[in-house]
């Protein structure tokens, strides 16, 4: 089973040149996360104790949220999943987010910025499996 949590260079580089220049953009996050929290080789930011992926990853949303704020980016959406009504029946997902950032160059700021590579890890702890997917608005005219 592949797993998905980290943006590949290449498609790093495909998702800058799209969407460079086209506004804001969301980003929709689908999270599967572990039952316990793996914090291996993350020795800086590791919790006294075990955790479940859940609370790991509510621990980077608190870190994160005010490196976000300061981007200009903020919070849609945040909610609890399960099943799809239309989709893969055996592919559940625990949590949906989305994310509205002001332009991709806000976002790489805020993806590069050094307090939130700091405390990323977190997510990395928190997540079995995870999506990604960067979206603009379709205004009809």
């Amino acid at each position: 089973m592949s797993r998905y949590i980290n943006t590949t260079p290449e498609t790093g580089k495909t998702f800058y040149q799209y969407f460079l220049g086209k506004g804001k953009i969301v980003m929709l996050n689908l999270l599967k996360f572990r039952t316990i929290a793996d914090y291996t080789n993350l020795d800086d930011i590791q919790p006294s104790a075990e955790i479940s992926g859940e609370e790991a990853y509510q621990l980077y949303m608190e870190s994160t949220l005010p490196v976000l704020e300061k981007a200009g980016s903020r919070i849609i959406y945040y909610g609890k999943g399960n099943s799809f009504l239309i989709g893969p029946e055996a592919e559940k997902w625990d949590a949906v987010l989305l994310v509205e950032h002001e332009s991709v160059s806000k976002f790489m700021g805020f993806a590069e910025n050094e307090s939130y590579l700091k405390i990323a890890g977190h997510r990395t702890a928190a997540l079995e499996d995870s999506r990604l997917l960067p979206t603009t608005e379709v205004v009809n005219k």
